[in-house]
């Protein structure tokens, strides 16, 4: 318990910033889009009939028995995560990696992924991020790494200010400045504001996915990890 309070903050502080995270992230989203943002089922819909059809979405739907295992142990402090139903293939989203270059899901083919949006306004994100990069301290390797993709608009000043400030040092430097990867993931019907997490294997199949902050640092999280790397 001590450990994870020293990454974490208590209950009610991660209440407060969800609250102020959820109204700062409603202007900075939404003002960005056209109103479509409360049509979050109209949206997975859309999105399913565009991609159910693809080899790989048929590959990974077909993984919805292992996602539910996964999940099952996503208890205690993740237990927010849900099983992907059905698990879609992710390989396609995009963003900038520490080097600056254009990547996907795709190119950490072979690695299990924690991916987690987050933005220097929104307070539960920042609450979260010293446990994230925990996590990766702890169980990142080969086969698994935590990738956090910050999502400001703008230049790069701000968060990595941030995240020079907070100390954080495991983390590699992932970024979209655009927006396109956040609505990439809220139109499959994944999102509703920020932080949201996604678990994804080595195929690029989507295993669970959770809207809010968790304590990744805790021994629950780490048995989650434990559990999407198990054969």
């Amino acid at each position: 318990m001590a450990n994870g309070n020293r990454y974490f903050p208590a209950p009610r502080l991660i209440l407060a910033a969800l609250v102020a995270g959820v109204l700062a992230g409603a202007v900075a989203v939404y003002v960005s889009e056209s109103g479509s943002g409360n049509n979050t089922a109209s949206g997975s819909a859309s999105a399913q009939a565009a991609t159910g059809g693809s080899k790989d979405d048929v590959a990974c739907a077909a993984k919805s028995d292992r996602a539910k295992k996964v999940a099952a142990a996503a208890t205690g402090q993740v237990a927010a995560l849900l099983p992907a139903d059905p698990p879609q293939s992710l390989k396609s989203l995009a963003f900038n990696g520490p080097d600056g270059k254009p990547m996907t899901i795709a190119d950490h083919a072979g690695k299990t992924v924690l991916l987690n949006l987050w933005a220097t306004w929104c307070a539960p994100c920042r609450a979260e991020m010293p446990a994230l990069d925990a996590l990766q301290k702890e169980k990142g390797s080969d086969a698994f790494e935590v990738i956090a993709v910050n999502v400001d608009a703008g230049d790069d000043v701000k968060p990595k200010k941030f995240l020079a400030d907070i100390g954080i040092g495991a983390l590699g430097y992932y970024r979209d400045s655009t927006l396109a990867l956040f609505n990439d993931v809220k139109t499959r019907g994944l999102a509703l504001g920020l932080p949201v997490t996604m678990l994804i294997d080595g195929e690029g199949c989507l295993v669970g996915h959770m809207n809010g902050p968790a304590e990744w640092s805790g021994p629950d999280a780490k048995r989650l990890v434990e559990a999407a790397l198990a054969p």
